[in-house]
């Protein structure tokens, strides 16, 4: 242990500790933009320096480790001219529209301004614009950049990507794209945790917004949402709305006063995907000898590119199924449209998603036909809905928790899963177990799946008798150590489940953003609507049941094979 003081504070903390841990452990808060825990602890920003009697220069506390007698001052007259300093050169090279900015009210520079009083200009603005394209999904803002590093660190250590870099030398050193390819032409997964480690609006995905406005004001097309199970667990965050209040029902009539005619979860479709992606499972596993292993699932668009780019020999080994947004996109367009008695494209399909890369998914030709069109045609992020729900002036604590509307709105416990990681794959095990032996396990015999592991999660069950063996990974770090191990043949799976981000959707690259994780307490939201749920199987969905009754016949199907499934290699992703 190691004896210091702190602000007047006598502590004792481990040999090894930074300062801004240890100022921590003693109660004090030491700001700071650049700094990413295990990620970027670079003191680049200098906003999180301190006083160290004995020393002249400041020190920056992210990466200095405490010495045996040290007195620290975390905000001495002298630590604060140079916090206050630096803010008003990093204010010189940024442009803070605040109020059109994507942060706005999020912003830890903004917050940080705020608390100094930054509020007039001390030095003349020298802001260096780059054109970007705003029709991609994720943009990015330079002149809002504060070249802090944190989007290179995340895609480099955490996702593997490497989309990000510095350019450029001496005052016109920036951050832009690596090698200077443009955004569409990179190997950008758009995940989206670039964005929700941005401490400023560098960085957002495109805002859609305006484009379902004059969607909703269009009185000949019929204007239908459905929502995503993640968004469930996220929504309520940035509108004072505890977890136990910001249901479903309350969301569902946040979007009736938005304007939308009907209201879905897209519940009902992870438990379609289920039925669709279990069957191809068991399809394959019984015939393993004219198969690739494992199969991977397919329900991440951000999993689908980084395949896509990263390792496209294992392309066929991805199920074929649709994820839960495009099945939800087909079956509305095709059997609900029916039922309306409404012509395909008079329908306007809309989602909201915990994801950018969805933005992106919706738009590829191969998810839709020329008969209905787009499956999707709009994709909001959660962030985006937050900010719909603020404009309208929707009081959301007088909401009713109303059901959502007919025939589509039933899902499972199984189906809210989905939004974790290890959701998927457990909600899969639960159905294919029931197909493959005719009678239901226990709902939570394949806990061993869950929960957020840095590289990934592995486990056996036996399927009466069979052995399958399972694997979850997310972030696409550890997915790449997953897959170079089973390269090697270090590693063998039957059944994998991948996601994109961290802790699976519920950490997705469109979700409220903190300045710390919150996929764990999210996660367990989710978990916790699955126990307490009535029905745990996808395959007693009753809207699933009877969808399959009156329209799809089987899992697999010809109709199902047309509407739920797609050739992932003929996907075009640049």
């Amino acid at each position: 242990m190691v004896n210091i003081t702190i602000n007047g504070k006598n502590a004792s903390v481990k040999e090894g500790t930074t300062i801004l841990d240890a100022a921590l452990q003693s109660g004090i808060l030491i700001p700071t933009l650049c700094f990413l825990k295990d990620i970027n602890e670079i003191g680049a920003c200098r906003i999180c320096v301190v006083e160290i009697e004995g020393m002249e220069r400041l020190a920056a506390a992210c990466n200095n480790t405490v010495e045996e007698g040290m007195v620290i001052y975390t905000n001495s007259p002298k630590v604060m001219a140079s916090r206050k300093a630096t803010l008003e050169l990093i204010l010189s090279e940024h442009e803070y529209s605040c109020a059109t900015c994507a942060r706005c009210g999020n912003c830890q520079l903004q917050s940080l301004a705020e608390e100094f009083g930054l509020s007039t200009d001390i030095y003349k603005k020298k802001i260096r614009k780059i054109p970007w394209d705003k029709s991609f999904p994720l943009i990015r803002d330079n002149e809002k950049c504060i070249k802090c590093m944190r989007c290179i660190q995340v895609c480099d250590k955490v996702q593997s990507l490497g989309v990000w870099d510095v350019c450029g030398t001496g005052a016109r050193t920036t951050v832009d794209v690596n090698g200077g390819e443009k955004i569409s032409a990179a190997d950008c997964s758009l995940c989206g945790q670039c964005i929700t480690h941005c401490p400023v609006g560098a960085l957002h995905e495109r805002d859609d917004k305006n484009v379902l406005y004059e969607a909703l004001a269009d009185k000949d097309k019929v204007k239908i949402v459905q929502v995503a199970p993640a968004v469930r667990a996220a929504w309520g965050e940035e509108l004072g709305l505890p977890a136990e209040k910001a249901t479903i029902g309350r969301m569902g009539e946040a979007l009736r006063q938005l304007g939308f005619d009907y209201v879905f979860d897209t519940d009902f479709s992870a438990d379609l995907t289920i039925m669709e992606e279990g069957s191809e499972f068991l399809k394959r596993f019984s015939d393993k000898e004219n198969n690739r292993f494992p199969m991977f699932t397919s329900c991440c668009p951000g999993w689908v590119r980084f395949v896509k780019t990263q390792y496209p020999d294992m392309l066929s080994q991805l199920s074929t199924a649709k994820s839960p947004q495009q099945m939800f996109g087909a079956v509305v367009k095709s059997y609900f449209a029916e039922k309306l008695n409404k012509d395909p494209k008079d329908i306007i399909s809309v989602s909201v998603m915990p994801c950018v890369a969805k933005k992106a998914e919706a738009a590829y030709d191969i998810m839709g036909s020329e008969e209905r069109g787009s499956d999707v045609d709009i994709v909001l992020t959660t962030r985006e809905l937050i900010k719909l729900i603020k404009a309208a002036s929707i009081n959301v604590y007088s909401l009713e928790d109303k059901p959502l509307d007919d025939p589509l709105c039933d899902g499972t416990g199984a189906a809210v899963i989905f939004g974790t990681t290890g959701g998927v794959m457990e909600a899969a095990l639960r159905s294919a177990y029931f197909l493959a032996t005719g009678s239901n396990p226990d709902p939570d015999a394949f806990k061993a799946v869950r929960g957020y592991h840095k590289g990934w999660n592995e486990a056996e069950f036996d399927f009466a008798g069979t052995k399958v063996r399972c694997a979850v990974a997310s972030g696409l770090g550890n997915t790449r150590s997953l897959l170079e191990a089973i390269r090697r043949g270090d590693a063998e799976y039957d059944f994998v489940e991948i996601m994109a981000c961290p802790g699976g959707c519920a950490g997705g690259g469109g979700q409220p953003i903190h300045p710390y994780d919150s996929f764990d307490y999210r996660g367990d939201i989710l978990r916790e609507l699955d126990f307490k749920s009535s029905v745990r199987f996808s395959h007693e969905n009753p809207s699933v049941k009877k969808l399959y009754e009156e329209y799809l016949k089987a899992p697999l199907g010809e109709k199902s094979h047309h509407l739920l499934h797609t050739d992932h290699e003929a996907l075009n992703v640049k």
